[in-house]
């Protein structure tokens, strides 16, 4: 029954096999009359020439001797012209691909018994496929003008052409005297390198008759295919015809068109070896990276021969997870299925139950194929067979990605009004959440966005991760904290206008820290914070060069926090240049937020930008190094959103150079997939090729901000944070956890004692805590740093909050008096650092002693010539 149901919904054609009916009986006495009665009817319906004989469970289980119950038909006068073909075929002993070999070997064994003479032919032992590629391997040896004997030749007699008249025997096959030609062929070609000794005809041929044999794979694939052809040529020598040059050319260039797609396939492949094995060579050479490959033979050559080609293309994906098996079956694919999750299957139809239950489309090829028409027809070898097989796994894959984008993402990030989100990065499990306010992602930075949160503490367990983080929601801007571990000093681009600082306390911009931490003490770092910021949600590496310049450091450093930690985020600041060598890694590592900077739409732009880029061990320059970079960032940013990760863009707007190209970026970032874009105001570092390129002020930013908002959701709260940065936005504690060594003094009370001198207190006026670019009246807090006149430094001590002096015009004139609360908030401080103010406030500072200095520059700047006891400055801006 299995056999008539396999054979001919796969075939559709009539086959009839006749059965010896073991009854009871015949079961406990042995089958012979049986056998005896089923060969007498076959002979007198049929008249064939040979019949063959398998044997089957039930006979090979009770121990039916066939080749002596043969041995004694043959005798009888009406059966002893028929030639007999034993095959021992125990459904238990092996897969339907053995008993298929096995037949096969059978047939050469008791047809092919003496060496016939030289002939000069070519023996072609076929492995299991369809008639289809039969056909092809046919017209390949005619085409040449090889003499060739093909067994088993299953061309027509299983498609055979409609007839008006039935026969019962079909036309075609392999004829009985040209396989007893087999044992005087000058050399013999085994397709199948899979196929063992024992059950391989042309090894029988080579021990018995001395006949030469060449194994070489099914060819399916563009490899295999080649080497097909250069093995008939070789032997034969006769040139490849033209036309399958031409077919190899149609092959290559459907490749190329083909490799944008395929590039995202993670195939499931299963079969009998030789046609697993081939199909995982077709993938693997278009970029589809087989992830699970199983077969049910065993075959202890299987995985040897896949593992290292398959670990190859895995590295070049950043992957290192994939499953070969031998002896496997179908609950051992599907568990591996749910584990490895594949978006292709590559098989038979024996596995469309595994189909239906994880929605992972399969490409039916091989045998069985019974819940399709057509799969005698399947063309599968040679180029244009390759061709047939890879169109259909593209189209599949292209197929999964149009139907199913959209639902993944409402299924990933919205659903029902619950957002779902990861419940651990180590098991990629979700969970989810339904919070109380809880807003659809195009309202999360709104000023209203979980107003529900600000009124008490936030259960950070039980809120949507992007709300957790403060530089992509605003509303965690006031209540979530954030820690900077600097651990990346190594930059691998070249800006024109950043430098990098590794020790400076005083200076408050991106690219600068009080110092650098190994993995060891970053991880310290980590938890003497974590003790003492009960509100800390995430931890990021943002310099103070490139996290993925110094990727060992970021590994080690993520790998250890999350074994104390399960729950805090993980983000990362890069340039993008080797994202698309780490971006698998980050999304291993548990990085759920990623921020790229992102200065320019086109290389044209970005060689203004940028003076080289360190790439694979090489230095480049201009404008290949730009489109280098920008390739890199943009490919990054679409793999990290296509997974997941929620990705920013930071636009640094650059006068005269990119300022008219803002919202082009904002576009890219949108098609790349980013959540969001932070457009940020140059800080003019001396000693760079910007130092003096003129700052775009902040009303213009906020228009470019307002612009590029109808493109993407804005980030308008950023404080272009350092890299040691610790606390919520604006506040920054570095400072309180700098090591004592780097706050105090060294204690000497055993040297001579010198003059303590004295240390002074300046208060600044910054929107940035950057620049001195405040007016005083609209200050409604002062950063407040002391100098130190034994060495000569500043330290940023705290920020002092204020009630702003004035709100307008008439209100100015009515609250003056808020001059005295704020003079006592700063009366320790020698002077007041701010852009502008009004004679009435500047005179009642001065009459507390309190000096004023008008000006725009850094902080740093500003403050070293306030202690200098420079004359003020007044600028109009």
């Amino acid at each position: 029954t299995y056999i008539r149901r396999h054979m001919a919904t796969h075939y559709n054609e009539p086959i009839d096999i006749a059965s010896s009916s073991l009854t009871e009986h015949g079961t406990v006495y042995g089958g012979e009359e049986n056998l005896i009665k089923g060969v007498k009817n076959l002979i007198t319906l049929y008249k064939p020439k040979a019949i063959g004989v398998l044997t089957t469970c039930l006979a090979e289980t009770i121990g039916e001797d066939i080749n002596r119950i043969i041995n004694k038909m043959s005798k009888r006068q009406e059966i002893k012209k028929v030639k007999f073909i034993p095959v021992s075929s125990a459904g238990y002993a092996g897969t339907n691909t053995d008993g298929f070999e096995s037949a096969a070997r059978a047939a050469v064994e008791s047809i092919a018994v003496k060496k016939a003479k030289d002939n000069g032919y070519i023996n072609i032992v076929m492995c299991e496929t369809s008639c289809a590629d039969v056909r092809f391997i046919k017209e390949v040896l005619d085409d040449m003008g090889v003499k060739y004997v093909l067994l088993p030749d299953i061309s027509d007699n299983l498609d055979r052409p409609h007839l008006k008249k039935y026969e019962k025997l079909s036309l075609g096959g392999t004829k009985l005297s040209d396989i007893k030609k087999m044992s005087g062929a000058k050399h013999a070609v085994q397709i199948g390198m899979f196929t063992p000794d024992k059950l391989s005809a042309a090894q029988y041929l080579y021990e018995k008759f001395g006949v030469p044999y060449t194994k070489c794979n099914m060819p399916l694939g563009f490899e295999n295919s080649l080497k097909f052809f250069e093995t008939i040529s070789k032997i034969s020598g006769r040139k490849i015809p033209e036309k399958y040059i031409l077919q190899k050319g149609r092959m290559l260039d459907a490749m190329v068109d083909s490799h944008k797609y395929n590039a995202a396939g993670r195939a499931a492949i299963f079969g009998e070896p030789e046609l697993a094995y081939c199909a995982a060579c077709l993938c693997l050479e278009n970029g589809i990276l087989p992830v699970i490959c199983a077969t049910g033979s065993k075959c202890k050559e299987f995985k040897p021969a896949l593992e290292e080609r398959i670990r190859r293309l895995a590295a070049l994906k950043l992957e290192d997870n994939f499953y070969i098996a031998d002896n496997a079956d179908f609950s051992d694919i599907e568990e591996a299925v749910k584990e490895f999750k594949p978006n292709i299957l590559i098989g038979s139809s024996d596995a469309r139950r595994i189909e239906e239950k994880t929605g992972v489309q399969l490409v039916r090829i091989g045998f069985p194929i019974h819940d399709r028409v057509g799969g005698q027809r399947q063309l599968k070898f040679g180029f244009n067979g390759s061709l047939n097989i890879l169109d259909e796994i593209t189209n599949a894959l292209i197929k999964k990605t149009a139907d199913a984008y959209r639902q993944f993402n409402y299924e990933t990030h919205f659903k029902g009004g619950e957002v779902k989100i990861f419940d651990s990065f180590e098991t990629g499990n979700y969970k989810e959440n339904a919070v109380e306010g809880e807003k659809s992602y195009k309202d999360f930075n709104t000023p209203n966005a979980n107003a529900s949160l600000q009124s008490k503490p936030p259960n950070f367990a039980s809120l949507p991760r992007k709300d957790l983080h403060p530089c992509f929601n605003c509303a965690a801007a006031h209540t979530n904290a954030r820690l900077h571990l600097p651990i990346a000093p190594a930059c691998n681009i070249s800006c024109n206008y950043c430098l990098r600082k590794y020790d400076c306390a005083n200076e408050s911009r991106p690219g600068v820290a009080s110092s650098v931490l190994t993995p060891q003490q970053a991880l310290k770092r980590f938890e003497d914070i974590k003790k003492n910021t009960p509100n800390l949600t995430v931890a990021g590496i943002a310099g103070p060069g490139d996290a993925l310049a110094n990727f060992d450091a970021v590994k080690e450093t993520l790998s250890q926090i999350r074994k104390i930690d399960k729950d805090i985020i993980f983000c990362l600041s890069t340039n993008g240049l080797m994202l698309p060598f780490y971006a698998g890694e980050l999304i291993n590592l548990g990085v759920s937020h990623v921020t790229i900077t992102i200065n320019a739409a086109d290389a044209g732009i970005g060689e203004k930008i940028y003076s080289h880029i360190d790439y694979l061990g090489e230095r480049i320059y201009g404008r290949q190094a730009a489109e280098i970079l920008l390739k890199n960032q943009l490919d990054g940013l679409r793999f990290l959103s296509g997974r997941g990760v929620i990705c920013k863009v930071n636009i640094v707007v650059l006068s005269g150079i990119n300022e008219h190209s803002i919202s082009d970026i904002a576009a890219l970032a949108k098609d790349g997939g980013a959540a969001i874009t932070n457009i940020m105001q140059m800080i003019p570092v001396k000693n760079t090729v910007f130092e003096n390129l003129p700052l775009v002020n902040m009303a213009a930013i906020n228009e470019k901000r307002k612009e590029c908002q109808k493109i993407l959701p804005q980030m308008f709260h950023c404080k272009q944070c350092r890299a040691d940065a610790v606390g919520i936005l604006g506040d920054d504690k570095s400072i309180d956890f700098l090591p004592n060594a780097q706050k105090l003094e060294k204690d000497n009370s055993c040297a001579p004692q010198k003059p303590v001198l004295p240390k002074v207190k300046y208060a600044a006026a910054s929107k940035s805590g950057i620049l001195i670019d405040l007016h005083f009246g609209m200050a409604e807090e002062f950063y407040i740093y002391e100098y130190s006149a034994e060495d000569k430094t500043f330290n940023f001590i705290e920020k002092r909050a204020v009630e702003k002096y004035c709100s307008g015009k008439t209100q100015c004139l009515d609250k003056e008096d808020k001059i005295g609360k704020i003079i006592f908030t700063i009366k320790d401080c020698k002077a007041v650092l701010c852009l502008r103010i009004g004679d009435n406030p500047a005179k009642k500072l001065s009459k507390n002693g309190i000096a004023v200095y008008e000006t725009y520059d850094r902080i740093e700047d500003a403050l070293k010539q306030a202690a200098k006891g420079g004359e003020k400055i007044r600028k109009a801006c």
